[in-house]
Parts: structure tokens; sequence; C-alpha cells
């Protein structure tokens, strides 16, 4: 199988195209390197491997990259709130409109895999799980973005999406900024977080099980295309709190405060059922306690808080 990975040498591609080509497959990367990344330099070794330069938004690039391939899995986005707010245009253009472009490019028997948000669940009910029939209320831009072109994507068929929880975990393109990463940073460096609002919630995953499951949604397209599917743990819809309380009983020196004023500009608080997923005999491998444990060994070797996207 052919497979082109837009954004490849990002957090979560870096990590899912090295998996990708241990299993055989041809797989093709179409990056700008806009970190200036060598998260990739691993792979080089595969003659299964082709790199492309160039930007997923531009027509031409697109056309020659998605030539003959059989599966197109679009990772390259302006990932997070705060990216996106810092550049709207760079938002709308990469998130919306390079989906966009692919699905009018794309042949109708050339399959999709797509990963989105389930940030995209806003602000949800009280007590209630949040399952793929559940209202899309996103409360960011980078949720609008991605609701928007998660429709475009089901509409026109032949596809899977991936509404992923947090992601946490080691990349060979760290992000330090995602929450479970960056608590774990602070408790092992500064040892003390400061909360606001740490009532809310959210669902968490480990990057190794995201490619696990895009793994799974290739070998199982048939039986799953056309639907979208929330990706996280079950035991795993936690506070910020909460998620203190599991890093401190791996980091014993960690100390946290919920701030009595103040706000956090994420306002995002649900809980999700992952229950079609794991109907379909998906079932992640990473707990959050052993990739806190992961981490921990992470920053033991890097000790400077560079890696992020803002």
């Amino acid at each position: 199988m052919r497979i082109l990975v837009t954004g490849g040498a990002g957090y979560l591609g870096s990590v899912l195209c090295k998996v990708l080509l241990e299993k055989g497959y041809q797989v093709t990367v179409l990056d700008n390197f806009i970190f200036g990344q060598n998260s990739l330099m691993d792979c080089c070794s595969y003659e299964n491997l082709e790199v492309i330069r160039g930007d997923c938004r531009d027509e031409n690039v697109v056309t020659k990259a998605i030539k003959d391939k059989d599966t197109i899995i679009p990772l390259a986005a302006i990932v997070g709130a705060p990216l996106c707010d810092k550049d709207k245009t760079a938002a709308v253009s990469t998130n919306f409109e390079a989906i966009r472009l692919i699905c009018r490019l794309a042949s109708s028997n050339q399959r999709i895999l797509f990963p989105v948000t389930n940030s995209g669940y806003g602000i949800g009910e009280k007590g209630k799980f949040c399952t793929e029939d559940s209202p899309l209320k996103p409360i960011t831009l980078y949720g609008e973005t991605k609701v928007k072109a998660e429709q475009v994507v089901l509409d026109r068929g032949n596809a899977i999406t991936f509404r992923l929880a947090t992601v946490f975990g080691v990349s060979p393109r760290m992000r330090m900024d995602l929450l479970v990463n960056d608590f774990v940073y602070r408790a092992m460096t500064d040892r003390a977080a400061v909360l606001f609002e740490g009532h809310f919630k959210r669902n968490y995953i480990h990057i190794r099980d995201v490619t696990k499951v895009f793994l799974h949604g290739i070998e199982n397209f048939d039986s799953m295309k056309n639907k979208p599917y929330n990706v996280g743990l079950e035991n795993a819809n936690l506070s910020k709190v909460e998620l203190c309380e599991v890093i401190k009983k791996i980091l014993p020196k960690f100390i946290y405060l919920e701030a009595p004023i103040g706000e956090d500009p994420d306002k995002r608080d649900y809980i999700v059922s992952n229950a079609r997923v794991l109907a379909t005999g998906f079932k992640p491998e990473w707990s959050l306690e052993r990739g806190i444990r992961e981490l921990i060994k992470c920053y033991t070797i890097v000790r400077k808080f560079g890696y992020a996207n803002v």
C-alpha cells in the first residue's frame, strides 16, 4: 500500500511514519518543516520512504503528491488554540481549506484517514458522556476549523475520521506544551504547578495508541469507513486536579495548587465515550501511568522547555 502523510514530520507524524515504514508500507511525507525539525532522520534509511518538502495548501504540490496513492492521511495542521489564534489565516487555510483541496483532488477510490479533535464537543453536559452523535459545539478557532474539515471529509466519503483525545507521550518531534506532557515536565523541574479551573475535565490518549488506531483503521477500513470515532482512554476522563493526583503518585514531591482567581483560556470541559472504536476491536495499550513514566525518562534527557508549537 502506498500512503501519503501530510505533516509527517510533526509530533504525531514522526511516530506514525516510522511504524508505517516498519510495517512495509510505501510512505510519502509532505511537510514544510516549519519548525526546523529533524524528526524523520531515523527514517531516512528506509528505501520505502519518500520525502517532499512543500506546502499542503499548494495545489500543484498536492496534485503530484497524491498521484497513485492508495491512502491519504492528512496530519498537516496548525495545532492548538494558541497557535491558531496567533495566525488565524494560516489556521483556516491549513486546517480547513487544505483538507477541502485534498478531497477535491483525490479520486473516489483513494482512502482518507483524518484525525480531528474531540475538543469539538466544547462544553459537554455535566455527567453525560459525549458520543459521536453528540452535538459539536467548538469554542476555539482550532476546534471550528477541524469540525468543518471533518464534515468535508465525511461528506466526500470513503473515509474514516478519528476524534482524538488530548494526546500525550514522547515523540521525535516533541511537544512539551500538551497538558499531560506539560504537567509532568513541571512536576520534574519546578515540582509545582498552579491550576486554573482545575475541575475542567477532558479525555487523554497516548501517541502510540493514536498510531495504533491509524493502523487499525487501515486494516479494517471497509468495516469502519464513513464514520467518526472518538479515540481516548475510557478510564482517563479526568479533571486537571485528578490528573495531578495521578502524577503525584509517581512523583511524590510534586505540589499543585488551585488558583483562587484567574481563568484558563481553554474552556473545554467534557467527558467522552470511546465505545464505538472499542467495538471495532481496537484496544489501547498505554495507560496514563505508563506514559508518565515514559515522559520522566524523556525529561531526564531533555531539560529545556523548547519543544512546543508556540
